[in-house]
């Protein structure tokens, strides 16, 4: 989960999981695989950083790395 500010300043808890897109329009955008959209006033980069912080502290980081690794190794 992660903690952005909507537009009004109050904070919204977001599961990080969910995340499809973060779009750079004049507001930041967060399409979640469910489709539903949050604008918040935390910048692109800012949300990335929140993710990967997030992703690193339950091990999806490299969860994801060693799938990835997986996946191309199986036609050898």
């Amino acid at each position: 989960m992660i903690t952005v500010r909507r537009l009004n300043g109050k904070p919204i808890t977001i599961n990080a999981l969910l995340i499809e897109t973060i779009e750079d329009t004049p507001d930041t955008v967060i399409t979640l695989t469910t489709g539903k959209k949050f604008m918040v006033l935390d910048e692109v980069p800012d949300v990335i950083r929140l993710v990967q912080n997030f992703l690193s502290a339950i091990g999806g980081v490299r969860g994801t790395i060693m799938s990835s690794e997986l996946e191309g190794s199986e036609g050898v």
